[in-house]
């Protein structure tokens, strides 16, 4: 008579083995894509050496919290920019997973005996070590530039630059969901990254925006980006934003359960159609 051996039970270790080697492998990618490094930095950089210097005289912000005094342009969109560092890695990383479907590597990772969930989840959490190797060499070169929040504000920035991350890392899984092909892709991410910079507190303060238009100021309030600007610039002076928190908090669970969903082969929309080299 055959004997067959029991499937090994997962443990602690194994699910730390698995999410070590995800996280890992988004290391190495980001390592071995240097260009990928450059682009994620130039569009902030440019805000903020180019744009920024020629409104300083005109766009000055008055005191508003979290800021005590007066602060000049460069300061007040720095924080915007530290978001669009993280918007940018996030639609870049939805992109390799777009890449790895059509490749075959995403059949190979989802087919594991780890939960979805699980892997879904160490794969956003590898874009976002990623993604903060990224911000703090922008904040290292913005402090070059003599922007200077205080220094407890790096550390404190941290936990908002985590959940930013994920709530922005998941709306960019969700997207990989539902795009074929890849060179649908870079359409379809600046059809979402400069919708949701310029309408949003990360280039003016809402009250301006308020004056010049109430359409477009209701429209920056309902904007996710405009949560996760106003977390980090809040976070970077030590504080804490209770609405910003609430609703970057609400906005990462429903984008993070949206994508488990499209994810799931037997009800998402992963599901409902075939991969490219063969199975469902």
């Amino acid at each position: 008579m055959t004997t067959y051996d029991a499937p090994r039970r997962l443990d602690a270790s194994s699910y730390f083995v698995c999410f070590s080697g995800i996280v890992w492998r988004e290391v190495l990618r980001f390592l071995h894509q240097r260009q990928r490094f450059l682009a994620a930095l130039v569009r902030p950089l440019v805000w903020l050496f180019i744009f920024a210097a020629g409104f300083r005289q005109t766009l000055g912000v008055s005191t508003i919290p979290p800021y005590q005094t007066y602060v000049l342009y460069e300061e007040f969109v720095t924080p915007g920019l530290v978001g669009l560092v993280l918007l940018f890695n996030a639609m870049l990383t939805s992109l390799t997973m777009v890449y790895d479907r059509e490749t075959g590597a995403m059949r190979t990772l989802l087919v594991s005996p780890f939960p979805r969930s699980f892997l879904l989840v160490s794969k956003l959490l590898g874009g976002v070590a990623v993604a903060l190797l990224q911000v703090y060499a922008f904040l290292l070169i913005a402090y070059l530039w003599e922007i200077e929040p205080p220094l407890i504000g790096y550390l404190a920035v941290l936990p908002a630059l985590v959940l930013s991350g994920l709530m922005l890392g998941a709306l960019a899984l969700l997207m990989s969901s539902v795009i074929r092909q890849l060179e649908n892709f870079a359409g379809v991410m600046n059809f979402v990254i400069f919708p949701m910079f310029f309408a949003s507190s990360a280039l003016y303060p809402l009250w301006r925006i308020k004056q010049a238009s109430p359409l477009l100021y209701e429209i920056c309030r309902v904007n996710p980006f405009t949560h996760v600007v106003e977390l980090i610039r809040f976070a970077l002076y030590g504080q804490i934003d209770q609405a910003s928190l609430a609703m970057v908090l609400g906005f990462t669970a429903l984008f993070l359960a949206a994508a488990i969903y499209a994810y799931n082969p037997s009800k998402g929309l992963i599901g409902r159609r075939a991969e490219p080299g063969g199975g469902r």
